[in-house]
């Protein structure tokens, strides 16, 4: 391994760190070469045609805002009945040259590096932590963002992606540019007796570390979502999962829709697909992104964190969990080093099950439970008295019962249907959003309190989730 230092990162002027052990530097194209770089992109452009022409047929699907819309203009049902029928015939000439690109793209799909990587030089870096000494809080955002292609967010009645990943880039940006001017407005809450560190936030928090996406499928959102975060942080985790044909038949033609933003230096990152994809997730390349993140130095040694990302299938979630766990230790058993001091192993994304509904009580003993710890959760079907869900069924107003009731989803039942033992209980919602974390035994043994956990609901009028926050405050422990 090279030998790098982590002065770079501090804000101010002051002596520089000790060097310490780094493991390579990640190469920002997915390939080897330009060759195959080149070759790839023009497999690309060779498929747009069809690809663009195959989503908007798809995109013709009315939303419910389109649907009040053509109620209005008598003439909107004209569109589908003129551009259906042309772009029909665009998808039907534009089928020999997709075969031609199909061709190219496959093969290129084994010297694929499953995921891009952007690296941006900031004025701006966070301090490097140095121990002993002070503590050091670090702070994580996830959040489903449901950016699919137009035509399949139709059926998660969204659309309009353009505008979509403008309004979800400048809210995830906001609280960063406006972080010296003020701090976010929340309500703190007790919920319906106890105290804690819930908070319902209307804006995304200031100075958020590290941003876990979920659902990034369309590659140019993806591409658009890079370049509003690149003037935030310096390392950037994008276009995540293996394309093409996985196992001996199945082809999958969209990503992971993982996504990672990171301020600190990003070590070594790793992408598993789940094997077991089915149904509607039977194209799509879900799986695990692990990384590896370095914070600074301690008398020598690294001080690292483990950051892990996922987004598992409601049918098979539970055999999906357990893989990741497993995913999670080997990347770890990999890329430690003797004597590196763990700060933080975060396991975060969309679960697809809760912690109240009578369907899910499988996944509610799952071994994960054990392993990491849920600031949210008391125990199986019992939470903390200041959460509430993440799943939505409208825009949120969220503070009060009343309006959980009528915007969280309710729990159910294992095959979907709403749970009527849920009716006369506290109405929290279905939180399918997770942020899990751990501690790990260091030659310098530290203490991780949870400073604040955070329901975002910014997003909630163009998404049909909560984004989650986690504030983590690690002090040295007593001598």
């Amino acid at each position: 391994f090279p030998w790098k230092s982590i002065s770079r990162w501090s804000r101010n002027a002051r002596a520089p760190l000790p060097l310490v052990p780094c493991s390579m530097v990640l190469r920002e194209s997915p390939f080897p070469n330009r060759l195959l770089r080149g070759l790839y992109s023009l497999g690309q452009h060779l498929l747009f045609p069809s690809y663009w022409a195959t989503d908007c047929l798809l995109d013709l699907k009315e939303t419910t805002a389109e649907r009040r819309q053509r109620q209005c203009c008598p003439r909107c049902p004209l569109r589908a009945l003129v551009t259906g029928p042309l772009l029909l015939l665009l998808l039907i000439l534009s089928m020999p040259v997709a075969l031609l690109g199909l061709l190219l793209w496959l093969p290129l799909q084994a010297a694929r590096r499953p995921f891009a990587y952007k690296h941006n030089m900031l004025s701006r870096q966070p301090a490097g932590w140095e121990l002993p000494g002070t503590g050091q809080a670090f702070s994580f955002v996830s959040a489903n963002v449901c950016l699919l292609p137009n035509g399949l967010a139709k059926n998660s009645n969204l659309g309009q992606i353009k505008q979509r990943v403008a309004r979800i880039g400048q809210h995830l940006t906001q609280g960063e540019a406006s972080a010296s001017f003020a701090g976010p407005r929340s309500h703190q809450f007790d919920g319906e007796g106890g105290a804690g560190p819930g908070e319902i936030s209307a804006p995304f928090p200031p100075d958020v570390d590290f941003m876990c996406l979920q659902e990034v499928f369309d590659q140019r959102a993806g591409a658009r979502l890079c370049q509003l975060l690149s003037p935030f942080y310096e390392h950037i985790v994008y276009d995540v999962g293996a394309y093409g044909l996985q196992g001996c038949c199945t082809l999958k033609v969209l990503n992971s829709g993982l996504f990672l933003a990171s301020r600190y230096p990003v070590l070594a990152a790793q992408y598993r697909c789940y094997p077991n994809g089915i149904r509607e997730d039977a194209l799509s390349a879900k799986g695990l992104l692990s990384v590896q993140v370095q914070l600074g130095s301690a008398q020598g040694q690294r001080i690292v964190g483990y950051l892990n990302c996922t987004h598992l299938h409601a049918p098979i979630r539970c055999d999906q969990l357990t893989m990741g766990l497993s995913w999670v230790q080997l990347f770890q058993d990999t890329h430690a080093q003797h004597g590196d001091v763990v700060a933080f192993d975060v396991f975060c994304g969309d679960f697809n099950f809760d912690n109240c509904s009578s369907g899910d009580e499988l996944e509610q003993t799952h071994d994960i439970f054990r392993q990491y710890q849920d600031p949210c959760r008391v125990g199986p079907r019992q939470d903390q008295p200041w959460a509430i869900g993440t799943c939505l069924a409208g825009p949120a107003t969220l503070e009060q019962e009343e309006g959980r009731r009528t915007y969280l989803a309710g729990p159910i039942l294992r095959d979907g249907r709403p749970d009527p033992s849920a009716a006369g209980s506290p109405w929290e919602g279905r939180r399918i959003d997770y942020i899990l974390y751990r501690e790990h035994p260091a030659p310098i043994s530290l203490t991780t309190e949870v400073e604040k956990f955070s329901f975002i609901t910014q997003l909630a009028g163009c998404l049909d989730h909560l984004a989650v926050g986690l504030r983590l405050l690690l002090n040295p422990a007593p001598q």
